[in-house]
């Protein structure tokens, strides 16, 4: 089989900022005949445009994108639902004999789709509020000892503080009687060839182009969307109060903070969100990084991404 003829699939991943979406669609024109799936948590909403940094017209146009606009802000969409859907659109691009460009800064999105995803059983309303009962009576740290008991790997990955986390865990394993732990790891990974690429830049670098980001974000009318979110009666939902920029500006809307310190938070929560990304990235040891310059354009970077992706396909 050469070179040319295999199609393995290319995951490019990087914190907030990095300039990924950038860089696929130029793979995608110039490099990788190929379609984007994108492995971001909030593109798949409609109307959260801008905080999300959506691609425009022009990127779309560009290159055919995937998993973007699936449902509205108020529909709850699972990560085991966007691993089945992403994973149909992989198979759905090499039938058609292209080559699938993940990209995205979604840890947890890009972990269920190269390596699966736990289901579980499905949630029990009694279990759930009754646990959720002695957290509110003991406090979250109470629950967290008992999952430490029962399950104390499980306990180790979660945060003491995180009550939703530890509900979930000591929930299946009073429904299933098995340690959540375990039924994670009995998961199917994705049954395409696949590399994983991430793009790296230096703090201080990283950091100026979140805060430039913002800016233009709120020059393209960032408050707007969100007052029309708002509107709409979607200000409510999590998907956009849990999402950096709306969050903040809905603070603001609602008289708690000013406009220029509600922009400043956002500056702040994103870097502080790119850094926590980045952390999660660098325990991937199957990541090719590839360091890149702060004056380095996005063609030029797809020519170094492209290079390593050939790198992949040689080593077969």
């Amino acid at each position: 089989m050469t070179e040319e003829s295999r199609k393995l699939t290319l995951v490019l991943v990087g914190a907030t900022g990095t300039g990924k979406s950038d860089v696929a669609v130029e793979l995608g024109k110039a490099h990788i005949p190929g379609e984007i799936v994108s492995a971001d948590s909030r593109l798949i909403y409609r109307h959260m445009n801008i905080a999300t940094a959506k691609p425009g017209p022009e990127m779309l146009s560009a290159v055919p994108h995937h998993m973007i606009d699936l449902v509205d802000p108020d529909t709850q969409y699972t990560c085991k639902e966007f691993q089945t859907d992403a994973r149909q659109a992989i198979h759905d691009i090499l039938d058609r004999g292209l080559t699938p460009i993940v990209t995205g800064g979604s840890g947890l999105y890009v972990k269920a789709l190269t390596d699966g995803v736990f289901d579980g059983p499905a949630a029990n309303d009694e279990v759930r509020q009754r646990l959720a009962k002695e957290a509110e009576t003991w406090g979250p740290r109470h629950l967290w000892e008992q999952l430490e008991e029962v399950d104390p790997e499980k306990a180790a990955q979660i945060d003491p503080e995180n009550t939703v986390r530890i509900v979930r865990a000591l929930e299946v394993h009073e429904i299933t009687g098995e340690k959540m732990s375990q039924l994670e790891k009995d998961v199917t990974p994705l049954d395409v060839p696949f590399v994983k690429i991430g793009l790296r830049r230096s703090t201080e670098d990283l950091y100026r182009r979140i805060d430039e980001r913002v800016d233009a974000m709120m020059e393209a009318g960032l408050l707007a969307e969100t007052s029309a979110l708002v509107a709409t009666g979607y200000g409510d939902c999590l998907s956009v109060r849990n999402t950096l920029g709306y969050r903040e500006l809905i603070h603001h809307l609602d008289g708690q903070t000013t406009l220029g310190d509600a922009v400043d938070l956002i500056k702040l929560h994103t870097r502080r969100f790119a850094k926590r990304q980045g952390t999660w990235f660098r325990k991937d040891a199957d990541i090719r990084w590839i360091d890149i310059m702060p004056e380095a354009r996005a063609s030029a970077i797809a020519q170094l991404v492209n290079l390593e992706y050939r790198k992949a396909l040689r080593a077969g």
